[in-house]
């Protein structure tokens, strides 16, 4: 107990001493011992490291899981050292929900049916999504928690430790200065100044040891950003697998979609024609949202004897309301003086009028008039 007593207040002496310095660098009362510029050059590139690594650790975890109550759930987890529970992905429970639904609808039903094939292509991309976060977790978000919690925490450690030697090795060249000054006015002091002399040597030794264990641990920051390179590149082939893999998943999805439900959904605006009783054509919305495509054949004439015989170009009047705005796909030649030609890119209204062929509509281009085709034309709102 009395050891305990003592060294207690030998710590407690030496923590007195310190601050007494500290405080009196900051108020330039005192000499501070400056580090080389190497060491310097090397605490700073290493600060740089950790505060880098930290907020990329951090974003890199938000992108990962972007609920932020699961997040501090998987903090926890971790500092109980306790496996983290399996989470099901939004894409999965997505799901779900499709296919629960669609026994509810009734799987015979095209609505219920689609809602099947759409539920397991998205129980497919939260599997992909899953593998992502998992090889990512593993691969990324680890080696940089080790260097923060590990690597990081040694160098703090024995950086904590140098300024503490430099505290110690100021002090005593204070005691030293001070200790000759005094023997300068009496020569009793020479004791005093001998034993300031010793303490100077074991701290400027203490020092220097400390100096290069710090160091050679900065010196290491090289090898952990050469790691993180390597962990950075199998970070992106993760990301890109996981990329491909739902690119290729939406594709035979679409290709399912479109081969089931072909004949279940033709083109709004052919139900429109069929059920109004004119005849149907290829769908123009189709076409008309598909500006990389090539230009489309040119539609048939109308066949229609009502239009033919009663509909006439400079009689017809654009609607009180219906017209709207539209962007000519492709260059287009009228066949005759009922038609209207088109240049590609320009802006031209458009509306229809009652018992006009559904391929076809009245175009409008300042005084100009005539017949357009729909194909030709992406219709604006």
């Amino acid at each position: 107990m009395d050891f305990n007593v003592k060294k207690l207040a030998s710590d407690a002496g030496v923590f007195f001493t310190r601050a007494v310095q500290y405080t009196e660098e900051k108020l330039g009362q005192a000499e501070k011992t400056e580090l080389d510029a190497h060491l310097e050059n090397l605490i700073a590139r290493a600060d740089c490291t950790k505060n880098w690594t930290e907020k990329i650790f951090r974003q890199t975890e938000v992108l990962l899981q972007p609920n932020p109550s699961a997040r501090i759930e998987e903090f926890f987890y971790e500092k109980l050292d306790r496996k983290i529970p399996s989470r099901t992905t939004n894409a999965e429970l997505l799901g779900q929900y499709m296919q629960d639904a669609a026994k509810e609808f009734g799987p015979g039903t095209p609505y219920g049916s689609t809602l099947i094939t759409v539920g397991e292509f998205q129980k497919r991309l939260g599997g992909a999504e899953r593998e992502f976060l998992h090889t990512s977790a593993i691969n990324f978000l680890t080696p940089l928690r080790n260097f923060l919690e590990g690597d990081w925490k040694t160098i703090s450690k024995e950086r904590r430790l140098l300024e503490n030697r430099r505290l110690d090795l100021d002090v005593c060249k204070a005691r030293l200065k001070k200790a000759k000054s005094a023997e300068a006015k009496a020569a009793l002091w020479s004791e005093e100044v001998d034993k300031a002399e010793h303490e100077l040597r074991v701290a400027q030794t203490e020092f220097d040891r400390q100096a290069e264990v710090t160091r050679l641990l900065l010196e290491g920051i090289s090898s952990t950003h050469v790691n993180h390179l390597r962990c950075l590149h199998e970070f992106v082939e993760a990301q890109a697998a996981y990329y491909i893999q739902c690119h290729k998943h939406m594709q035979d999805l679409q290709k399912e979609l479109s081969s089931a439900n072909g004949d279940t959904f033709p083109n709004a605006f052919a139900v429109n024609a069929s059920t109004s009783g004119v005849s149907t054509g290829p769908s123009p919305l189709s076409t008309a949202t598909l500006p990389g495509a090539s230009s489309p054949s040119r539609p048939p004439n109308p066949s229609n004897a009502l239009e033919s015989s009663t509909l006439k170009i400079e009689e017809v009047k654009p609607p009180a309301t219906g017209t709207r705005k539209a962007k000519v796909l492709y260059d287009y030649d009228a066949a005759d003086t009922s038609e209207l030609s088109l240049l590609s890119d320009e802006l031209i209204t458009v509306y229809t009028v009652p018992g006009m062929d559904p391929d076809w509509l009245i175009g409008e281009r300042g005084n100009q008039k005539g017949k357009v085709p729909v194909t030709y034309l992406e219709l604006l709102s």
